[in-house]
């Protein structure tokens, strides 16, 4: 694709880029998404600190990893990791519904992170950010709770599967590595 039109497909798919920032490409904090409580929720009010983005469900037999996020939230919240679950419906195992989703995360695993509204994750109807996300990031998720960790530039991405719980060593050195980087 030439790069003006490349440039005109990602303003319209909800990118903001600007000066200098357009020239180096777009960062994981240059896309607005919108809010699980309704509303724009623009990433780019974390620029400069780790997001770990989680694609998520509440029929999956993965589900309860909503515990272990919310503590990884309590755990590194305050040294700047940001937690960000992105309900999908991709996968048929999501209600499509945001009150009812944002009802369910409350009450049965008390998720304070943010979380948007549902999305598209993969396939040709993926929302840019999760296309920006697969593509620096080893691919698309094959399954609820993927997980991909942003680095502090909100270029670099880490992609960890579904079977990689919150827990996991793997994930929580990759998440040490980028709060100490």
């Amino acid at each position: 694709m030439a790069e003006p039109t490349r440039r005109a497909a990602l303003a319209i798919g909800g990118m903001l880029m600007a000066g200098d920032a357009a020239a180096a490409g777009p960062t994981a904090f240059d896309f607005r998404l919108e809010a699980i409580e309704g509303g724009p929720l623009d990433l780019g009010q974390w620029r400069g600190r780790p997001m770990l983005v989680v694609n998520t469900a509440s029929f999956c037999g993965y589900t309860p990893q909503y515990a272990g996020l919310q503590a990884l939230h309590r755990r590194y919240g305050m040294r700047g990791l940001v937690v960000l679950g992105v309900p999908s419906q991709d996968f048929n195992q999501e209600s499509g519904d945001a009150a009812t989703i944002k009802q369910f995360c409350d009450a049965t695993y008390s998720v304070e992170f943010p979380m948007t509204n549902l999305a598209h994750v993969r396939g040709a109807q993926a929302s840019p950010f999760f296309a920006f996300l697969a593509e620096r990031g080893g691919g698309p998720p094959r399954w609820n709770f993927h997980k991909y960790l942003v680095a502090r530039d909100g270029r670099k991405v880490q992609g960890f599967s579904t079977q990689t719980g919150p827990e996991a060593p793997a994930l929580v050195q990759a998440i040490e590595a980028a709060l100490a980087a």
